[in-house]
Order: C-alpha cells, then structure tokens, then sequence
C-alpha cells in the first residue's frame, strides 16, 4: 500500500512541480514581452499566445548550440499566424528587430533566446490542454458504446 502511496506522491509533486515552473515561466514571459519591446507590436500580452509559434532568425535554438549566432543573418524574434481563409495560411510577422546577429549584445541576444524557449514552454502546455479537452469527446462516445 506504501509504494502506491509514494507512487502518488511523487505523481503530485513532478505535477506541482510542473505548474510552479509554469507560473514563474510566465512572470519572466511577461516582463520579457516588455523588456524586448514586443508589445510595441503586439498590444496584449495574452494576445501573443494567438500567434500559431514563435520563431527566431539569426541564432540557434537548437539544445547543442543554444543561442549560438549565425553570421551574416539578423537577430529577428518572428510570429507565424495562421488564417484558413487567406490564400496563404502561414504569415510572418516581425515582432522585434535587433540588427546583425554578430552585432547584438551579448546578454541582449540571450534574452531574446529565452523569451522564444519560455513561450515555447507554455505554448506546449496550453497545447497539451488543447488535446486534453478534446480527448474528452472520446469518453463521452465511449460510454455511449458500451450501453
């Protein structure tokens, strides 16, 4: 019985531990918005979780190089919005400037990387819920089933 215990334990503690993160990510998310000058293009902060992603130009999110500059490109924070009525679906939008990659501050550009893996971080988790709730639907149909 006390391994199922500790079994639910340590279950709730890692899902505690998950909206923690959750809860600090979004506080740095939010004073990043601003600190990097993105609500001068986008007026709410919650309105930037309508953007289908977020990309960066000109430095690597790739774990092994993490904030490694591309030389010759320029340091660009882009958001992809999606319209199913346009004839192209996808649109890039530039939501900040910084200049040549190579060029940037240091410290600058690492913010700008931090600000894409936060957003990120949460957009999977509302992702995740998205699916949750459509899960749902399936139980409803499955209980139907079986009567």
């Amino acid at each position: 019985m006390s391994s199922a215990l500790d079994k639910l334990k340590n279950l709730t503690n890692k899902i505690s531990g998950y909206e923690r993160a959750r809860k600090s990510n979004m506080e740095i998310l939010e004073n990043l918005f601003f600190e990097l000058s993105i609500n001068k293009k986008v007026e709410d902060f919650s309105e930037l979780f309508n953007y289908k992603a977020i990309n960066l130009s000109g430095a690597s999110l790739l774990m092994e190089n993490l904030g490694e500059i591309k030389k010759g490109k320029y340091l660009q924070i882009l958001a992809i919005s999606y319209d199913k009525e346009a004839t192209v679906k996808n649109k890039n939008i530039s939501l900040a400037y910084f200049g040549k990659a190579e060029n940037v501050d240091g410290a600058l550009k690492d913010k700008v990387v931090e600000f894409i893996i936060r957003f990120r971080f949460e957009k999977s988790f509302m992702t995740l819920e998205h699916y949750h709730i459509m899960l749902e639907s399936f139980k409803t149909e499955e209980k139907q089933n079986t009567n």
